[in-house]
């Protein structure tokens, strides 16, 4: 690989990692790409040479945030033992998390409740990253043998996207961490 290439790729990684940020605290609509060039330390005319619009870098960070789910699961799938481990590993991830969802919200939940005003296609990619998240949770309840596998991992997600909008409309990330201390006792009682 060239340094041209690493420098590309670089640029682009940055912007990427840079949009996904500043559109979770700032989001979409008062983001502009000056925002996140800034962040990326980038120059603002390199933003167009990797991405025409702002909604191209937006789908960019939606499928960062998939890229980056993907990659925490399968994570899970190897360092935790089974099922309900993988389930309450997921759960202190969020937790470790607090004080930015305490100050923004969740990354993917705020995301998807602005994209969803929307209807030209981000919309339907945001709400992609949250069925991967339901997904897993599901199949995690599948492998400890319940049948109401999609229901509990309903159940799961919207336990936590409530505690999230809780946790950022009160300030209070210890909010966080009495609800997943909860949830830990409810994966457990499904056992």
């Amino acid at each position: 690989m060239t340094d041209s290439t690493k420098t590309k790729r670089g640029k682009r990684e940055r912007l990427v990692a840079a949009a996904s940020r500043v559109l979770h605290e700032q989001g979409v609509e008062k983001t502009t790409l000056a925002d996140i060039a800034r962040v990326a330390e980038v120059p603002l005319g390199n933003v167009y040479y990797y991405f025409k619009t702002k909604d191209q870098l937006v789908e960019a960070a939606i499928d960062a945030h998939a890229l980056g789910f993907r990659a925490m699961t399968a994570s899970l799938d190897l360092r935790a033992g089974g099922p309900q481990d993988r389930l309450k590993a997921l759960l202190r991830g969020w937790v470790e998390q607090r004080e930015v969802t305490a100050r923004y919200g969740c990354p993917t939940g705020t995301l998807c409740s602005e994209l969803d005003k929307r209807t030209d296609g981000l919309d339907r990619a945001a709400a992609e990253v949250m069925r991967l998240l339901i997904d897993y949770a599901e199949r995690q309840f599948g492998s400890m043998g319940r049948s109401d596998s999609r229901e509990l991992a309903i159940a799961l997600v919207a336990a936590y996207q409530g505690i999230s909008l809780l946790t950022n409309t009160f300030r209070d990330p210890e909010l966080m961490t009495g609800e997943c201390r909860r949830l830990e006792r409810w994966i457990d009682s499904l056992a």
